[in-house]
C-alpha cells in the first residue's frame, strides 16, 4: 500500500479528489450569495488553481513552493469550518459543506504524508524553500 501511495497514479487520483472537493465547496459557497460566501468561494477556487499548478507545472519555483497550497488550503478550510461553527447560519447544506471540508483536510493530510513523509518533512521542506530568501543571519545552520 505504501508503494502505491508513492506512485504517480495515486498522486494524480489524490490531486483530482482534492481539487474536486475544493470545487464542490466553492460551488456551494458561491451559490449562497452574499459577499462573505462569494469571497469564500473565490478563495477556494484560487487555492484549487494553486493545487493544480503545483501538480502540473514542472518549474523549479513551483516545485520549491508546492508545499504552500497544501498548507494554505488546510488552514483555509479549517478557518471556514470554525467561522461556520461560530457564526452559522446552521442548515443542512452548511453541514454538507463542512463535511466536504473535513474530507478535504483529511485528503490533504494524506497527501502531505505521501509527498513529504511526515509533518516534520513538510516543515523541513518549507524552511529549506524560504531559507535562500532570508538574510544570512536568519538562515538556518546545517549541522552534520
Amino acid at each position: 500500500m505504501t508503494q502505491f501511495l508513492r506512485s504517480r497514479t495515486a498522486g494524480a487520483m489524490l490531486t483530482a479528489a482534492i481539487v474536486g472537493l475544493t470545487a464542490a465547496t466553492a460551488y456551494i459557497h458561491l451559490g449562497l450569495g452574499g459577499l462573505l460566501f462569494t469571497l469564500n468561494g473565490l478563495g477556494y477556487i484560487g487555492l484549487a488553481g494553486l493545487i493544480v499548478i503545483g501538480a502540473a507545472a514542472p518549474f523549479e519555483l513551483v516545485e520549491r513552493f508546492s508545499w504552500f497550497p497544501r498548507v494554505a488550503l488546510i488552514g483555509y478550510a479549517a478557518m471556514t469550518i470554525t467561522g461556520y461553527l461560530i457564526m452559522g447560519p446552521y442548515f443542512m447544506l452548511g453541514f454538507i459543506a463542512k463535511g466536504i471540508e473535513v474530507a478535504l483536510i483529511a485528503l490533504l493530510v494524506v497527501d502531505i504524508f505521501r509527498v513529504y513523509g511526515s509533518p516534520k518533512g513538510l516543515v523541513r521542506t518549507a524552511i529549506d524553500s524560504v531559507a535562500p530568501l532570508l538574510p544570512a543571519r536568519f538562515r538556518p545552520t546545517v549541522t552534520a
